[in-house]
């Protein structure tokens, strides 16, 4: 058998070095060379282009798949081994760079106080900038993320048991649309990038997207491929719930200073009444819920939130650098809107 998705747009992620060159050659033709086994180099920097394009292509058969690529590859032995030398070394980076031996006090306490140094914050500089450009850039950076919305974080549901389970369930009902698929947030996300004159399609931009935007996604898709590290994947959603609703209010701000339509305002909207419950429930209940019954995770899931906190800041530090030194923070600048002008409302 050789399922093959169908129905999928065109290959689109060129490789950024030898390691996503040779990945791509397996997943295009699903032939592992003969000559010698598939190796992630030793120098290849967990950081760089090239490892964490080749991170997320192979996460990527674990979500939707990848165009012109046979389902069957999604546990292929040899591609699995491959995954696992790239996660070890970013695994590695990230130990390298976040604190460990802390408290869910520890982790958490900064997040519940908005700072008064906001110099660093992505969503204060559009929303003083109130430049479209930069928000059109920005709702590409966070694509790779929000159109697939709390799919990582639903990884965690059977291996969870209890309140977290049940408090974890009760989030992931709202982020799934409570039953209406219009009303899950991937798809207002859709319709935010519609709005913004952006092709919504998944993956659409992934050639766009430089490492730090992708290495943000990589990291919850590697806590929750792993049970091992379902404290940390914990960790990682109650971070970002946590982190959301003041960053909403903000991106609101910027939208609608920047003349953006209501569907792109409506995303953010949604996420500051939605976030502020959300945010109780992943704290008291899927964390507090966990540690009740394994409260030698607690460590684990300091480390989820402060490696989420790492990486998050990572990706500003690019896009912030980018964009006061006059350049694009994607790796091919967008293409200006056909109809400049007010972005249109999708109907």
């Amino acid at each position: 058998m050789n399922a093959v998705t169908a129905s999928r747009p065109p290959w689109r992620a060129r490789p950024r070095g030898a390691l996503s060159e040779a990945i791509t050659a397996v997943l295009l033709t699903g032939k592992v060379p003969t000559d010698g086994p598939l190796n992630v180099p030793t120098h290849a920097d967990p950081w760089g282009e090239d490892l964490q394009l080749t991170l997320y292509l192979l996460y990527e058969l674990h979500y939707r798949g990848l165009p012109d690529v046979s389902d069957d590859l999604e546990w292929n032995p040899d591609l699995l081994r491959v995954r696992t030398g790239l996660e070890q070394a970013f695994l590695a980076a990230l130990e390298a760079d976040v604190p460990r031996g802390r408290t869910v006090a520890d982790a958490f306490d900064h997040l519940l106080k908005e700072p008064a140094d906001l110099s660093g914050s992505v969503s204060a500089h559009l929303a003083h900038r109130a430049d479209l450009d930069l928000v059109r850039e920005y709702a590409v950076l966070r694509s790779f993320y929000q159109l697939k919305e709390s799919d990582p974080h639903a990884w965690a549901l059977p291996r969870l048991t209890g309140r977290a389970k049940a408090a974890l369930a009760a989030i992931e009902y709202d982020e799934f649309g409570a039953g209406r698929p219009e009303a899950v947030h991937a798809q207002l996300f859709a319709n935010l990038m519609t709005s913004l004159q952006l092709d919504p399609d998944y993956g659409h931009y992934l050639d766009h997207a430089p490492a730090a935007a992708l290495t943000t996604v990589n990291l919850m898709s590697f806590f929750g491929l792993h049970r091992a590290w379902r404290g940390a994947l914990v960790g990682h959603f109650a971070c970002a719930e946590t982190a959301s609703s003041p960053g909403a209010r903000r991106m609101v701000k910027a939208l609608q200073a920047c003349g953006a339509g209501p569907a792109a305002v409506h995303f953010y909207a949604e996420h500051i009444t939605a976030d502020a419950v959300h945010e109780q429930l992943a704290r008291h209940e899927v964390v507090g819920g966990l540690l009740a019954e394994e409260p030698w995770l607690e460590q684990q899931v300091a480390f989820g939130c402060d490696a989420t906190v790492l990486v998050e800041n990572r990706l500003a530090s690019h896009v912030l650098n980018a964009w006061r030194n006059g350049r694009s923070a994607l790796r091919h600048p967008l293409d200006r809107p056909a109809s400049p002008g007010r972005p249109r409302t999708p109907e």
